[in-house]
């Protein structure tokens, strides 16, 4: 006859073998810090030796939590938002939460049916950069009516009456602009992002560089783009003017990989004829034919400071005002503008 299963093995049967409280085994399987060296080595030998698993749904219904957030990003496949999840998982999962990845495919009403799916799952709490129009607060205002807990990534709402944290858009464009000026640039057309707060943000970025170095170029030397094709077709456009630009600046690493694309298929050389300057320092960015010069936007520590902020509201006692944190970015020159 078949053996009956194995019972589970519990918090206190691992206190009995040591002869210690279940409350020390419980602190050390939470990770608290009021547990001596010795004790939890001891507490956590046992764990492994008697193969104990948590019983997560007993926590839940103990501490009325899941213990799971959702992140939705609208692109999983940029790396930038790749490093924003790394940053979130390395902060909660000491913590003892999960977290759940959603992708957008940046639209608005993919986003929407996600954040439902994850409401109805009960989460604890939401990190997201959002998809949503500029002016929309529907999807805000419902996630507040259930009263969970959001943190906004990358993309401003002003509207939305939630914390935020991303970098300076807006200084990334002038960053961007002036390294080109620094290097010799004088007709810099630029590729601009869609309609969201990043890309808004670093095109008024560079129109201030433009105006504090008393530049003008004409309005034919702005083009958009939301990705590397559309940055190469952008680029072709560029290339086709009279004069043409000595300089790009792609609101993001791949609109600007996209961009070198089409110039050195036209023959042109960078940087001797034309310099390209991006965005994301994005993990290809050093490995392209011609190394592109780029802003880190610090994606793993916005990743990191959100994820604290919202388990810091999940376990606040009374609602913390919201926040807005921005994360200083980091120029890093390569061929593309040497």
């Amino acid at each position: 006859m078949p053996q009956p299963p194995t019972p589970p093995v519990r918090l206190k049967d691992i206190a009995r073998e040591l002869n210690v409280s279940v409350m020390t085994v419980s602190k050390v399987v939470r990770e608290c810090a009021d547990v001596g060296a010795e004790t939890r080595r001891k507490v956590l030998a046992k764990i492994k030796e008697m193969n104990y698993q948590p019983n997560w749904v007993a926590r839940s219904l103990a501490a009325r939590r899941t213990f799971i957030i959702g992140l939705v990003v609208p692109d999983l496949i940029h790396s930038f938002f790749g490093e924003i999840a790394k940053g979130v998982a390395a902060t909660i999962r000491p913590l003892g939460y999960d977290v759940v990845i959603c992708d957008s495919e940046e639209n608005g009403g993919v986003e929407t049916s996600e954040v439902e799916r994850l409401l109805a799952r009960q989460v604890d709490g939401l990190l997201i950069a959002s998809a949503q129009p500029p002016s929309s607060t529907d999807l805000f205002e419902r996630i507040e009516a259930r009263g969970v807990p959001y943190v906004l990534i990358d993309r401003r709402f002003p509207l939305a009456q939630a914390p935020y944290v991303g970098a300076d858009d807006e200084e990334m464009g002038r960053m961007a602009t002036r390294h080109l000026i620094e290097r010799g640039c004088r007709r810099i057309a630029h590729i601009a992002g869609p309609p969201l707060t990043p890309g808004a943000g670093r095109l008024k970025g560079y129109r201030e560089a433009l105006a504090e170095a008393r530049m003008q170029v004409p309005d034919s030397y702005l083009e958009h783009a939301h990705d590397d094709a559309s940055g190469y077709e952008a680029a072709r456009r560029l290339l086709a003017l009279d004069p043409r630009p000595d300089g790009i600046f792609g609101y993001n690493d791949p609109a600007a990989s996209g961009a070198m694309k089409a110039v050195l298929e036209a023959g042109v050389r960078i940087p001797e004829e034309i310099k390209v300057m991006g965005v994301g320092n994005v993990h290809y960015s050093d490995l392209l034919r011609v190394p592109l010069s780029t802003i880190d936007q610090g994606a793993a520590s916005i990743g990191r400071q959100a994820a604290g902020i919202l388990i810091g509201t999940i376990t606040a006692k009374r609602k913390r005002p919201a926040r807005t944190i921005l994360i200083k970015p980091t120029l890093i020159a390569r061929e593309s503008t040497r």
